[in-house]
């Protein structure tokens, strides 16, 4: 790809060419092979060990915290490295992604000094429990209940589709720690640090139709969790989740979980005869979008550089980003119709094909997602 978003920054070339260096030598060396969505079923604690102590996790985490004190700008350029091919992200993701600015937006310096290093490392795995059977889109219906105890907070509830929780240490689970108001829907939520092998916490999976387990059921009954675990803000979780939201859902990671099959079925194509003229559009189609949004999705890198409010732009992105991975994978199965069979590329369609239900859904409903602009444009 075209390096846009660095023409005119030395600084982000060089961390550029650094990452792909690593990414050469660690895949010769250990062998793992690019993926689709690598950022959901990568899950390597090894490769996250590695990339962390190479110092391409927890940039944006200040020195003090074992971060690096860089910007989101420098993040963009590392995280789209590693999804471009298709690296075993899974264990830092989340974590990384979105734990690390919640902390330093809104937690405790406890929790900073005891879990940024951590993450940091590439060393702490962490999930974020908000969906909830009938809960799903609609975040102000989650009905997991927080109780006021000696000391902290009795939690039980049941949070779905929690991504990675089986091999966290932690869940983020967001709950009502007050009634429910009729004219206030969105107030009364908190934020916990719940570990995962804490008393009262069940993990159970959800596996894919092809047997694959990344989602989990996480089950919440009377769980302790201290005063010094709790997120925030008590009342102001709404407001800290929306804000996480915009790292979720405005990152290369949703325009790029398809993109090693994508530069893999351009490959491939440009290996055999020369292509016809429908197919060559057809290619041309599928980049000129892709770049296209990718400026976009840098835009929004760069407001949250600046310290702005990016959640009508990150909603954008995330809609029209998961709607061009899903509908890149049927052309791309069209373009691949009668190709000589490829077993990694075979194997990384079969595994778009998968998860292509799940693009337009996992962080906000695209019909969710433009209520959210609407209201962001002051249509509704």
């Amino acid at each position: 790809m075209s390096d846009v978003l660095s023409a005119h920054e030395p600084e982000l070339i060089k961390l550029r060419c650094a990452v792909r260096d690593f990414l050469r030598s660690d895949r010769a060396e250990f062998g793992w092979a690019p993926a689709v969505d690598s950022w959901l079923g990568g899950w390597d604690e090894g490769f996250s060990a590695r990339l962390g102590d190479a110092g391409f996790v927890g940039l944006t985490v200040p020195k003090r915290y074992g971060g690096h004190g860089l910007g989101h700008l420098h993040r963009y350029v590392v995280t789209e490295e590693l999804i471009r091919v298709g690296a075993p992200v899974a264990a830092h993701w989340t974590a990384d992604r979105q734990v690390a600015p919640s902390l330093l937006n809104y937690g405790t310096e406890e929790q900073r000094e005891r879990l940024l290093p951590r993450i940091a490392g590439g060393r702490f795995y962490s999930s974020i429990g908000m969906s909830e059977y009938g809960a799903g889109s609609d975040l102000a219906a989650v009905a997991t209940k927080a109780t006021r105890t000696d000391g902290g907070w009795l939690v039980s509830g049941t949070k779905v589709w929690t991504s990675g929780a089986h091999h966290a240490h932690q869940v983020v689970v967001l709950a009502r720690t007050s009634p429910p108001d009729a004219q206030r829907r969105h107030a009364g939520f908190s934020q916990f640090l719940v570990p995962c092998d804490a008393d009262g916490v069940r993990i159970e999976p959800i596996p894919l139709m092809s047997g694959a387990h990344h989602f989990n059921e996480v089950n919440l009954d009377q769980v302790f969790v201290p005063d010094a675990d709790v997120l925030g803000e008590v009342g102001n979780g709404w407001h800290q989740v929306t804000a996480e939201l915009s790292f979720e859902r405005s990152g290369p990671e949703r325009i790029l979980s398809t993109g090693p099959l994508l530069f893999a079925a351009i490959r491939a194509l440009g290996a055999g005869p020369a292509p016809d003229d429908r197919t060559a559009a057809d290619v041309g189609d599928l980049v000129a979008r892709l770049i296209s949004l990718r400026q976009l999705s840098v835009s929004v890198a760069r407001t949250l550089a600046a310290g702005g409010d990016a959640a009508n732009q990150a909603a954008l992105v995330k809609d029209l980003g998961t709607r061009f991975e899903a509908e890149s994978v049927e052309l791309i199965a069209e373009l691949l119709d009668g190709t000589p069979s490829n077993p990694q590329l075979d194997a990384m369609l079969t595994t778009a094909w998968l998860h292509k239900p799940m693009f337009t859904l996992r962080g906000g409903t695209n019909e969710v997602l433009r209520g959210v602009v609407a209201r962001g444009m002051g249509l509704r």
